[in-house]
């Protein structure tokens, strides 16, 4: 052991101890690596930053970029659309659905790109019903891992397996592209059961700015009775043909009829106007204090829904909530009633209270005249308030939640994602470039705006990916990997093949944790061969347990995976620690079991 490799092996156990106990975050755990190895002469100054530049950071940063403008055009609602249509409300289907289709994705994609592209749909469906998106992403993450592992172009070490099965001058037959397949179904098939079985358990809730109500904390505070959203079904018996006016719900009931859905769910109205008249078989959606509601739906004959049904995505919080607006003193409101204004009618949203100094009104508020510095609590949807936001009337107390969706521009967006796609699959032209040329393309066709692709890029991911390649090349270039994989299996003997193929996983497992899965993957593939064909077993299965067990990285948000989702999923590294080392064990175990089974 050279003063190198124990150099090299203090640095790790450092890194080790600031990811654990979270002493600075894990970006700058990144840095001090960029900054540290290159001044204990580990790595060249040159290696030290070249990670900002690598294959898979720059591959990050462009599908961080395609998956915004997909998300920016609509298509990731539509996404979400599908899943909930299948999924419901269950935390269990969701997790299943979303997890089950980036692994199959991922079989045949990067699955960095593959857990990029559907974050934006995981993060809008947790909104949308309330799932802690902390629940969804981690694992959403590991399955993309796992997902690798479906086919032989699914992984960097599965692409170089074939290339690497030469020992002694000869080569070994080569795997086809599904050979791994049954191995590949049957670790998903575990790892869904896992979090099925123990998600609830190991799981955090937490995640990162979330707020699932229609009005955030702060607002909740201050108009603490205006009530909280709910859905009625009007029964087909129902006669009484008279405006909303005369029905009198906010001066009876303090509720406000926000929403009406109408012949089966297909016409929807926002921000009715109080001359509309409810007819028989509408579904209505009100904001009201819950008791009153009660009260009104017993009084009117209405049925009391346990949850908005007509309504889930277009007033999810993903969707629509409830904003304050102030007043300006060069305000076209002043002087003038909200019937005056027409505010329902014109910008489709529905006032629910109006602040005045120390007074709060609730109820005849199309009566009262808007004054100067008037704080108007008004539901609507995002992009009427983004609309509202570009006059001069109203200035929002908060920042508005969602965005104008350039629904126009769907068809660019999933023409530019299909050309990289093809670029990537039938070209074999370099990911990173590939990915770029996607991007890129969105950017100049207006699906984005290069400030937005800029913004959209989590710059935490891309610097401590950064600074974890450099490690691993200097484990690499000191010769630590090799000094320890050679002890190992100098150590072993003549094993069992279980044993052997059980030791080979464990050590590639740890060599992705801290190097790159294809430098362990190039170290450990001839290893393993010779000493399988010491001890009397396939060579070949050898080979393809390192190339698998390269996927093994669940324990620590080193793999380029779970870096993209620490941030949207509000995780520390105590989390991946909890969720990744049962499902280490489990995916080792498994692993094993299939590669006696079917090889």
């Amino acid at each position: 052991m050279t003063p190198e490799i124990i150099t090299v092996m203090a640095v790790l156990f450092f890194a080790v101890l600031l990811f654990i106990f979270e002493w600075v975050r894990v970006d700058v755990v990144g840095i001090i690596m960029m900054v540290l190895l290159p001044l204990l002469g580990l790595v060249t100054p040159q290696q030290a930053i070249s990670g900002l530049s690598s294959n898979a950071v720059v591959s990050i940063i462009a599908v961080i970029i395609i998956g915004a403008g997909l998300d920016k055009t609509g298509v990731m609602n539509s996404m979400a659309r599908i899943i909930l249509r299948f999924a419901g409300k269950s935390e269990s289907r969701i997790m299943t659905l979303i997890a089950g289709t980036v692994a199959i994705i991922s079989g045949f994609m990067q699955n960095i790109g593959a857990a990029a592209l559907f974050l934006p749909a995981a993060k809008r469906i947790g909104n949308q019903t309330g799932v802690p998106v902390g629940r969804l992403l981690m694992p959403m993450g590991f399955c993309a891992i796992i997902g690798g592992c479906l086919t032989l172009v699914g992984s960097s070490p599965l692409i170089l397996l074939n290339d690497l099965m030469v020992v002694g001058g000869t080569r070994y037959e080569a795997f086809g592209l599904f050979s791994v397949t049954p191995v590949g179904l049957l670790l998903i098939a575990a790892a869904l059961v896992y979090f099925i079985l123990f998600g609830r358990f190991i799981l955090p809730n937490r995640a990162e700015d979330e707020n699932s109500g229609p009005m955030s904390s702060v607002l909740a505070s201050t108009y603490s009775n205006v009530g909280s959203l709910f859905e009625l079904h009007v029964p087909d018996t129902w006669e009484r043909d008279e405006p909303l006016r005369a029905l009198a719900l906010r001066p009876t009931y303090f509720c406000t009829l926000v929403a009406i859905a109408r012949n089966g769910g297909n016409s929807h109205l926002f921000a009715p106007n109080a001359q509309e008249t409810i007819q028989p078989g509408d579904h209505l959606v009100v904001v009201g204090p819950g008791e009153f509601v009660e009260h009104m739906a017993e009084d009117m004959g209405w049925a009391l829904q346990p949850e908005l049904t007509s309504f889930a995505e277009e007033l999810s919080p993903n969707n629509a909530g409830i904003m304050e607006g102030i007043v300006t003193p060069r305000s076209e409101f002043m002087g003038k009633t909200l019937a005056d204004l027409r505010i329902r009618e014109r910008f489709q949203v529905s006032p629910l209270a109006i602040f005045r100094g120390d007074k709060l009104f609730v109820s005849g508020l199309i009566d009262i005249v808007i004054e100067p510095g008037d704080a108007l609590l008004l539901h609507g949807r995002w992009e009427m308030f983004h609309m509202l936001k570009g006059l001069p009337d109203l200035v929002f107390t908060e920042t508005i939640k969602g965005e104008l969706l350039r629904t126009e521009k769907a068809k660019l967006a999933l023409l530019w994602l299909g050309i990289a796609l093809v670029m990537i699959l039938g070209f074999h032209v370099q990911l990173s470039i590939a990915l770029l040329t996607g991007a890129l393309g969105m950017v100049l066709t207006k699906v984005l705006t290069i400030d937005e692709a800029y913004q959209s890029v989590d710059w935490m991911t891309v610097f401590l990916l950064g600074g974890l390649i450099p490690l691993g090349m200097a484990f690499e270039n000191t010769g630590a990997a090799k000094f320890i994989a050679d002890s190992i299996m100098a150590a072993l003997g003549t094993p069992t093949p279980v044993v052997l193929l059980t030791v080979i996983g464990i050590l590639t497992s740890f060599f992705t944790l801290v190097a790159s899965n294809v430098g362990a993957t190039v170290l450990l593939v001839p290893l393993s061969m010779n000493m399988a064909i010491n001890a009397g077993v396939d060579p070949r299965v050898a080979a393809l347990t390192v190339a698998v067990a390269a996927s093994n990285t669940f324990v620590l948000p080193t793999h380029q995976v779970n870096a993209l989702i620490m941030r949207p999923g509000g995780y520390r590294t105590i989390d991946y620690v909890r969720s990744g080392a049962g499902m280490t064990v489990i995916y080792m175990v498994v692993m094993i079991t299939a590669l006696m089974l079917f090889y």
